[in-house]
């Protein structure tokens, strides 16, 4: 699975709009958009947000582990 797979699941998970995760982790929603798209790659940084706001390591954002 991919980053943009990971990162739409972990959202709709936790039962989050994009627009909600954008105020909760301070990244823009149009960046939340595009990853999910495919359409452009996080930041080293806001991978961390990312992993540290769902409690999940960076490698499991980045597909490289289950």
């Amino acid at each position: 699975m991919e980053f943009k797979d990971r990162i739409k699941e972990l959202r709709l998970q936790k039962g989050y709009s994009q627009m909600q995760l954008a105020q909760l982790t301070g990244i823009s929603q149009s960046a939340i958009a595009k990853w999910e798209l495919g359409k452009t790659e996080p930041t080293a940084s806001a991978i961390i947000t990312l992993a540290r706001f769902f409690d999940e390591s960076s490698d499991y954002l980045l597909g490289l582990e289950d």
